[in-house]
């Protein structure tokens, strides 16, 4: 694996395991360029969400390296304060389940928390809010609680709170799982549009259908906890053999009105859980 000046995050033989003893991650090596988006594909318990908590320093490799920003990131590292403090608000996460991320009392506290932890003035704080709520559409739900609002508008809220911190890099879990399809549709726009302000982004999703939009690479996962591809969206997508092999599209026999059974491949995009 080469690295390269403009590389912001770099994993270098991940390897861990849950209880010492359930595999997450056997062997990952990669790198994420500043300003790209990249793509975790894999079936449900494949690592991917055990790496985005890596990459945010929620969890530690049991072995291997991981630097971002050119600086090795560890829990020793993370327990200095001013190293934490850079750190988190350059690289900010977007979780599968909102209910986990959403906690404060009101709409307006949620967004304000992460930004008075970092001790940014609260005039600076007030512009921000005002700021991500004008871009999120969230202005009329301010002063609502959080356990008050639907799917979406807690999804919405929970990015917002990542974006006032303005981060440098964005990881997505699952990000367009249990939402409408209009919600889905202006959450792939987002993610586009965040990349395109110059936001490094890094998703774990099922939805092979917006690997074009949210995607300009993507790293394919076996059930062995192994990065066993990495291209482009289309060059990916093209390989039927290959998301056969790691179960992210089924075949499926049948007959269309009483004609000769034949195979298809469906994907399984839809079946988000646990990664």
């Amino acid at each position: 694996m080469s690295v390269t000046s403009e590389d912001l995050l770099v994993c270098t033989d991940l390897r861990y395991a849950y209880l010492e003893r359930f595999t997450a991650l056997d062997g990952v090596s990669f790198s994420v360029g500043r300003g790209k988006k990249v793509a975790l594909l894999g079936a449900n318990g494949c690592g991917k969400s055990t790496l985005l908590k890596i990459l945010d320093g929620l969890l530690f490799p049991d072995s291997g390296g991981y630097e971002a920003f050119g600086q090795p990131v560890t829990e020793e590292d993370l327990e200095d304060e001013q190293f934490s403090m850079g750190f988190r608000s350059r690289v900010g996460f977007i979780f599968q389940n909102s209910d986990a991320q959403v906690f404060s009392p009101t709409v307006r506290e949620e967004i304000a928390f992460g930004p008075l932890q970092m001790g940014i003035p609260p005039e600076r704080i007030a512009e921000r809010i005002d700021d991500v709520m004008e871009m999120l559409d969230i202005a009329h739900l301010i002063d609502r609680a959080p356990f008050q609002l639907s799917s979406g508008e807690k999804k919405r809220v929970a990015i917002a709170s990542v974006l006032v911190m303005n981060p440098e890099v964005i990881l997505f879990d699952e990000p367009t799982a249990a939402l409408d399809p209009r919600t889905q549709q202006r959450l792939v726009e987002l993610i586009a549009e965040l990349n395109q302000a110059g936001k490094t982004i890094v998703l774990a999703t099922h939805d092979l259908d917006v690997l074009d939009i949210v995607a300009d690479r993507c790293l394919v996962f076996s059930e062995q906890h192994r990065i066993v591809a990495q291209d482009t969206p289309e060059r990916i997508l093209a390989d039927r053999d290959l998301l056969l092999s790691v179960n992210l599209v089924h075949e499926h026999t049948h007959s269309h009105g009483g004609g000769r059974p034949h195979d298809h491949a469906h994907d399984l995009r839809h079946h988000a859980g646990r990664a």
